[in-house]
């Protein structure tokens, strides 16, 4: 970081820099500012031109340090200066037809350019202006035969991984022509990154998410859940620790652990010192999953909540709806508000307290710099964190505290999951598309889980309720977006299912069976895919548990009061997914015909709806002769 300052100024002069350093004598090339940052109102410099590490601004909060800056030292020798000229035009001007980057849109491109280099420089290349579409080209061929070594040991390069490295070449060319040394030529003339990565004409190609499996997902939660219920009672022994430790100052560190250990046993805790620690850091963890898993929000926009993020609204029914408000960072998206049950309203509360020491050091940090130096950048870095909820001590900063970074969340997260005996590699943004799985099964009517929040997040709603003035005026529209696209999943799936070989109950399920065997019918789609897609998207279905309604609005008697009569139901469509429901009710419905105080009326209504429940059933393929014995 430069020594150099630019003091009592309220603005920064760096807008008036050139876009390019063509041209430029050295000591002015060098001057030239890359980032800088306000202290207490006065400028000071981060990075300029001749630093070989230029620190970058523009990340989310759940970023480290090391993750908000280029390391020029990385860059062989004989391209670090065009390198370096290359970079700056990027920051300055961004790539055409598109806006000047964020910092970590920089450092990914920078880091997908390391292996180009690499080639050239084993190439033995020491100019950009010597590389030829033939060496791109047999680069791309290096790419594709490249065998990963960590994370995925042994496998090739996904095709996203691919395009990421071809396209930075692409950037290289573009940015290139703005330096002393230009690409001659385009690296792969007629074509593109992404075709060259075998993406063009296909849909969908990102690594999707993966989707936690329930089970899973219901084992941590719940041993999540478990934890915060207890969080008070943690929080109140870490409290008591603290008090004793201000007590005992005179203590050595072996006589302060003993000490504790005691007052640990005395309250009742059992595995002393260490594990009540562990108990601690492990409390900050549930509360996570339990926000994450409830409201949707991805990783930065839990690392940037703040103190007093929950607000509560009422209709004019008296139903009281939770918010909770932090920044997205997501494409420039700003403040948001996020609906939350109360499970993650106690988590939140639970966070406030959980934080509050760390909170207290952050505004230790800050006096203590500005004794040390007024204008030290850090002194902003803290006052931007001082408020936050998932905080933590920095071992190798000297226990410095700043919000969790994504990848030590992770890890966490990981080390919760196998300590509830799960064999599953977790990581933060799994919960995002596990929300967006959920909301869509509660408006499709197939709820197992928090039943009441979920839902609310009907696609069709018209979300004027319980709104005011500073309040519900920036929901998370990508949310919604991704809750419709866990949906149409669903109704393919089940409508795939449906034109199986398995047959069908139900008047909608025997029609569809009945239409399949016209070969007439069939034709109309190229495919079976189209098939499926076509009626997924032209028909309404949802689940009442018992059966598949394809009735345009859910009035029926059939989803509530009076479930056997989905079986001659036109809007119904039962399979074998339904069998054992039927059976259940069939088997239940005997016994309670032998009771002698339902009455004649009773006796009639029983024996109606044990005909229903038979009549599906047969039509499942269960056996008569078994089903009436």
């Amino acid at each position: 970081m430069s020594d150099k300052t630019l003091l009592a100024l309220p603005w920064i002069p760096s807008t008036a820099q050139p876009g390019d350093v063509r041209g430029l004598p050295q000591c002015e090339r060098d001057a030239l500012i890359i980032t800088a940052t306000q202290v207490d109102g006065q400028w000071v410099i981060l990075s300029q031109y001749v630093d070989d590490i230029w620190h970058l601004d523009g990340f989310t909060s759940n970023r480290t340090n090391y993750q908000r800056r280029l390391d020029f030292s990385r860059v062989p020798a004989a391209f670090r200066a065009v390198v370096k000229a290359m970079f700056y035009r990027y920051l300055r001007r961004g790539r055409r037809e598109a806006g000047r980057p964020k910092g970590a849109t920089v450092l990914q491109m920078f880091n997908d350019a390391m292996p180009f280099l690499r080639h050239l420089e084993i190439l033995k290349l020491d100019c950009l202006g010597a590389v030829t579409p033939m060496i791109c080209a047999a680069y791309v061929a290096v790419c594709k035969a490249h065998r990963q070594t960590q994370r995925s040991k042994g496998k090739p390069l996904s095709q996203r991984a691919l395009k990421t490295r071809f396209i930075a070449v692409e950037a290289f060319h573009e940015f290139s022509q703005y330096t002393d040394d230009p690409m001659s030529q385009h690296p792969w003339p007629e074509t593109s990154g992404k075709a060259m990565a075998g993406l063009i004409g296909q849909k969908n190609q990102g690594e999707q998410t993966p989707l936690i499996p329930d089970d899973v997902f219901c084992a941590l939660f719940e041993q999540a859940y478990q934890q915060v219920e207890r969080g008070d009672l943690v929080l109140d022994l870490r409290d008591e620790l603290d008090a004793i430790a201000e007590q005992r100052k005179a203590l050595s560190t072996e006589g302060l652990i003993w000490v504790k250990n005691s007052h640990l046993s005395t309250s009742g805790w059992e595995g002393g010192l260490k594990v009540f620690n562990k108990a601690v850091l492990d409390l900050r963890t549930a509360c996570y999953i339990v926000l994450a898993s409830t409201s949707g929000c991805r990783n930065h926009e839990l690392a940037n909540l703040q103190s007093g993020a929950e607000h509560r609204t009422e209709d004019d029914e008296g139903i009281i709806y939770h918010w909770m408000r932090s920044r997205s960072d997501k494409t420039d998206a700003g403040i948001h508000d996020w609906m939350i049950p109360e499970a993650a309203v106690r988590a939140l509360r639970l966070m406030e307290r959980w934080c509050a020491p760390y909170q207290a050091m952050i505004d230790a940090e800050i006096v203590q710099r500005r004794l040390a130096n007024s204008l030290d950048p850090q002194i902003t870095e803290a006052q931007k964190e001082r408020h936050s909820l998932f905080l933590g001590a920095y071992p190798n900063a000297n226990n410095r505290v700043r919000t969790l970074s994504n990848t030590t969340w992770s890890l966490n997260l990981q080390s919760f999951a196998k300590n509830c005996g799960l064999n599953w590699k977790l990581n933060s943004h799994q919960f995002r598309r596990k929300f967006a799985n959920y909301a869509a099964h509660s408006r499709f009517g197939d709820l197992r889980y928090l039943k009441e929040h979920y839902a609310h997040w009907s696609m069709d709603m018209t979300l004027s309720y319980a709104m005011d003035d500073g309040w519900g005026q920036h929901l998370d529209l990508e949310l919604y977006a991704e809750i419709e696209a866990e949906l149409e999943g669903i109704k393919f799936s089940v409508t795939d299912n449906w034109l199986g070989d398995k047959p069908l109950a139900g008047g909608y399920g025997r029609a569809l069976s009945h239409w399949q065997r016209d070969p007439q019918n069939l034709l109309i789609f190229k495919d079976r895919a189209s098939m499926v897609k076509s009626i997924a998207e032209s028909t309404a279905i949802r689940s009442n548990g018992h059966a598949w309604c394809t009735a345009d609005n859910d009035g029926c008697v059939g989803n509530t009061l009076d479930r056997t009569r989905c079986g001659d139901c036109n809007n119904a469509v039962i399979d074998t997914y339904h069998g054992p429901i039927y059976l259940r009710q069939y088997n239940d419905l005997k016994e309670l015909l032998h009771c002698q105080d339902i009455g004649e009326g009773g006796r009639q209504r029983v024996e109606r709806d044990l005909k229903r429940c038979l009549d599906v059933l047969v039509q499942l393929g269960m056996d008569l002769e078994t089903l009436t014995a």
